[in-house]
């Protein structure tokens, strides 16, 4: 058997009125949460910092930065790893020019999302935290 290709991310789990917020990338047709693949030898908290700019043009505060779990699931014959963070941010949350929409999801919407999400969502509605 084959060894799965491991996927190792880093994501941005901002939860506002029992909502999480999602974005999709330009030219894809499926929301993540925000983050996404460290470059080099980037730590979790650099990459975090790096990506949430690149893609929602605000800046995460590091002193605020927690880490609320991390998640594997297979997809499409890959091994994703999510590394989730809380954080505060400074600045008006936008798409940039990476991203084509950002959509606050709420669990029902949990299906919109790929397997590895799903499974920060299961968490997070178990918590209260997610509608």
């Amino acid at each position: 058997m084959a060894e799965q290709r491991l996927i190792d991310t880093v994501a941005w789990v901002r939860i506002e009125d029992g909502r999480i917020l999602c974005a999709r990338p330009r030219g894809k047709d499926v929301f993540y949460i925000p983050g996404g693949k460290r470059e080099g030898t980037e730590t979790d908290l650099q990459t975090l910092l790096r990506e949430i700019e690149e893609e929602l043009t605000v800046a995460l505060l590091p002193d605020t930065v927690a880490h609320v779990g991390t998640y594997e699931a297979a997809d499409n014959g890959l091994l994703v790893r999510m590394s989730c963070y809380t954080a505060d941010y400074r600045g008006t949350l936008a798409a940039s020019s990476e991203i084509d929409a950002l959509a606050w999801f709420a669990y029902a919407d949990r299906e919109l999302v790929p397997p590895v999400d799903q499974l920060l969502f299961d968490d997070l509605v178990a918590a209260g935290q997610l509608s």
